[in-house]
């Protein structure tokens, strides 16, 4: 589930649709939780699927550490790519924003840790990376832990309307966290490595 204070929008002909804040969303704001109406789908059922249904699902799933595709129910799927993305993934099935989010301003992810299945070239922004690499996450986890821990003890300082999203398990386990309790599990955790996968098929 997307937060509720977003809006979708259409931003320009290159990007087409975008999730667009409509107010204020502060750093440590949990912006997407994986919910129960959201879908998931194996590779199997998305083979024995008829093309009209992969294209879609191609167009707006990301792959979890199963490699399953999931489909968010919402405008959580025209979150758009961005290689200095306002969110970033957790490991705990939620995103968070890892800095002020202005009204009227995207909320982007980074693709690279969705586990893509193919490698694309994003917008030009100026950054070093130009191009989105199926392992990425590797990578860069360190990286995005970084910018995940700085916001991470905020989460208990800030409204959180996707709270009531959130199991008590998940909520619990982010006070350990913010109290020192336990320790904060990387990104990483969601990497889904596929020519590991293949090589246990066969």
């Amino acid at each position: 589930m997307i937060h509720p204070h977003t809006e979708l929008k259409f931003i320009n002909n290159e990007v087409g649709y975008g999730v667009v804040a409509k107010q204020f969303i502060p750093a440590g704001t949990i912006t997407w939780v994986l919910d129960k109406l959201d879908r998931e789908f194996s590779p199997l059922e998305f083979q024995q699927m008829e093309p009209i249904y992969q294209e879609i699902l191609d167009t707006y799933t990301f792959r979890n550490n199963n490699g399953n595709l999931i489909l968010c129910w919402d405008n959580g799927r025209y979150v758009n790519h961005s290689f200095n993305s306002n969110c970033l993934t957790t490991a705990y099935d939620f995103e968070i924003a890892i800095r002020d989010i202005q009204p009227g301003e995207q909320l982007t992810d980074d693709y690279g840790y969705l586990n893509i299945s193919a490698p694309f070239r994003g917008i030009n922004e100026g950054t070093k990376r130009k191009i989105v690499y199926p392992n990425d996450l590797t990578k860069y986890y360190k990286t995005w832990d970084n910018k995940i821990k700085k916001v991470f003890p905020k989460i208990t300082k800030v409204d959180q309307p996707l709270r009531q999203v959130l199991n008590e398990e998940t909520w619990s386990k982010i006070d350990n966290i913010i109290n020192g309790k336990e320790p904060l599990e990387s990104i990483i955790a969601n990497y889904f490595d596929e020519e590991s996968h293949k090589q246990h098929l066969v």
